[in-house]
């Protein structure tokens, strides 16, 4: 069933981008011509009145979809309350609940203690911050195409592409980065299969890295996303992560699981790396939280976070309305929305199969996920050649066609809708996504 493709944006967009273009950082310019207007659920208009099925949910922030009522609901009675008192200075009861809500989904036996951001790159850099502090070392791995956040010791951390880092030599020091676990374009250089049956990624850390560049007992911790995001939607073999785990024990580091994208019941689970088999020392959330509200979350096992007052604060953190707004999203959640997570990717993975013999970007292409986090690596041939341009053309047909839709990786496009999103909207969702696929390669002469 073909979708009619409309003129998108119309003129009440095109407007506001060009005031926006007259007004706004230059660092911001959006890639996607969609100028909003409102959203319910897992669908979103533009200020032209043009309907669209949303399979980005604001960077997988919107879990709950947009609009709930029962977030909004949240929302609403808190800030007929109070909007703000400062959790640095003062107690408030809505602060603490969420924190019990955030240890007792955490996975640490021992339990947790919580500290609460403003976003993922807040949590990731007070993460880095308290690893140094328990361990009083101060040496960070971090992995190549990863995407820990822009501010100064998030960005140190990040290694997805260079024009992020760009301008803003010198970093913090004391990081180092190591290959990641993608058998698909393995980093050693090695047959997919032999790096499936043995990755040499965390090798490399004790082989090459410990005796070469750093001793392992100046090393604060080790810092990786799950699912790499912005890398590609990769995801590592458990074994690689198991043995991540083994190498922090062997040397008192601290493994820190950075689930700002993946964590909060995206990947079908509370924490993506769970489902891998591990256990972390300090897990990092945001994004999906609060369903849509500024919030960011390190926690950490009950014995590391023990730094003493003043080590580390926050104005706006934990802020009411935003915690509020968590409660209500980790309610829904943990009652519909994680299953729900697990059944609808299962479907987008089966149906993204089923295309490849219709589609030749999609015949070769890597195929991965987890719950609602699903990417497809589109390629040329069987040497796995990126087809950006195609990818890059798709993205924008699938605006014109009525679905929000981001790429990720060289020419990767990642699927992550609203966790609350029903079948037949995901349905609706891949009719737009494989029409959009099919005129980007026919553009390209491969149809």
């Amino acid at each position: 069933m073909a979708v009619e493709t409309a003129v998108r944006p119309g003129p009440l967009g095109q407007a506001i981008i060009a005031r926006d273009d007259e007004t706004m950082s230059g660092s911001m310019v959006p890639r996607y011509p969609f100028v909003m207007e409102r959203g319910l659920g897992a669908h979103v208009w533009d200020v032209d009145g043009n309907e669209y099925v949303d399979f980005a949910a604001g960077i997988a922030v919107n879990s709950t979809g947009h609009c709930h009522p029962k977030v909004v609901e949240a929302i609403t009675q808190q800030a007929q309350k109070f909007l703000h008192i400062a959790g640095t200075d003062y107690y408030y009861e809505v602060q603490v609940r969420l924190a019990e809500r955030l240890a007792g989904i955490s996975g640490f036996e021992e339990g947790a203690r919580v500290f609460l951001s403003n976003s993922g790159a807040e949590a990731v850099e007070g993460a880095i911050k308290l690893a140094r502090w328990y361990t009083k070392r101060q040496n960070i791995i971090a992995f190549f195409g990863a995407f820990h956040g822009r501010t100064m010791g998030a960005l140190s951390l990040t290694a997805s592409k260079y024009v992020q880092k760009d301008g803003f030599y010198p970093l913090v020091p004391g990081v180092f980065h190591v290959p990641y676990n993608n058998p698909y374009r393995c980093a050693h250089g090695r047959e997919e299969a032999a790096c499936h049956a043995h990755c040499i990624c965390a090798d490399y850390s004790e082989e090459t890295l410990f005796k070469r560049l750093v001793p392992p007992d100046s090393v604060a911790a080790i810092i990786l996303e799950p699912i790499q995001g912005e890398g590609g939607y990769v995801v590592p073999d458990p074994a690689f992560v198991q043995q991540l785990r083994r190498i922090c024990d062997q040397h008192g580091i601290m493994l820190i699981s950075d689930e700002v994208q993946s964590g909060v019941g995206r990947s079908g689970s509370w924490w993506a790396i769970n489902r891998l088999g591990v256990t972390p020392d300090i897990i990092c959330s945001a994004k999906g939280i609060a369903s849509g509200m500024p919030l960011g979350a390190i926690i950490a096992k009950k014995h590391i976070m023990t730094w003493p007052p003043g080590a580390h604060g926050t104005t706006f953190g934990g802020n009411p309305i935003s915690c509020a707004a968590a409660l209500a999203t980790i309610d829904l959640i943990e009652s519909e929305y994680m299953a729900n997570a697990r059944e609808q990717g299962a479907y987008i993975m089966d149906a993204l199969e089923e295309m490849r013999g219709n589609h030749p970007t999609l015949k070769h292409a890597r195929i991965q996920g987890m719950g609602l986090m699903v990417g497809a690596e589109l390629v040329l041939d069987e040497q796995h050649t990126p087809a950006v341009a195609v990818r890059n053309a798709a993205e924008q047909y699938a605006l014109a066609n009525g679905l929000l839709i981001l790429g990720c990786g060289q020419s990767a496009v990642r699927f992550c809708p609203p966790l609350m999103i029903e079948r037949d909207t995901v349905q609706e969702g891949l009719i737009r996504f494989e029409q959009s696929l099919t005129q980007a390669e026919q553009d390209a002469g491969l149809l």
